[in-house]
């Protein structure tokens, strides 16, 4: 029954993950790029979202370091690198770059594929493609 209700209640916080993306605008690639263009159409108000999804990630992490276990049970496994690396920099670099030209971050272009749109099609088709690379090639940073 707990592993049930576990699984509906995933399911209901990624439809309302979704649902979030879609009515602040984040799985919109135009949005995304005029967010970006500081020098052009510059639009700021995707400053709020990132802010709210900040705060609530701080707030979340602040909770866990009290528990020592999951909210429906079994263990918590929380990041314990600390450090910043080389793979980190450059996955980031990679990331950002992406997110710049596509307008699309992997949340988000997942969304737009569900939503029909077909250039979420191809970038969701290349994350797929370079995480198979990824994981084919490059396994010595997992951590």
């Amino acid at each position: 029954m707990r592993k049930h209700f576990s699984l509906y209640s995933q399911y209901l916080i990624g439809v309302l993950f979704g649902l979030g993306l879609l009515v602040s605008g984040m799985s919109n690639p135009q949005k995304i790029l005029n967010f970006l263009d500081l020098a052009g159409n510059w639009d700021p108000s995707l400053i709020f979202v990132m802010g709210g999804a900040v705060i609530v990630g701080l707030a979340g992490f602040y909770l866990s370091k009290k528990k020592t276990e999951a909210f429906f049970g079994g263990a918590l496994h929380l990041p314990t690198r600390t450090e910043i690396t080389k793979p980190l920099i450059i996955g980031s670099l990679i990331f950002g770059a992406g997110w710049g030209i596509a307008g699309f971050c992997p949340g988000p272009a997942i969304v737009a594929l569900g939503a029909g749109h077909v250039k979420a099609l191809v970038f969701v088709a290349a994350m797929l493609a370079g995480m198979a690379i990824c994981n084919r090639f490059f396994t010595a940073h997992k951590a």
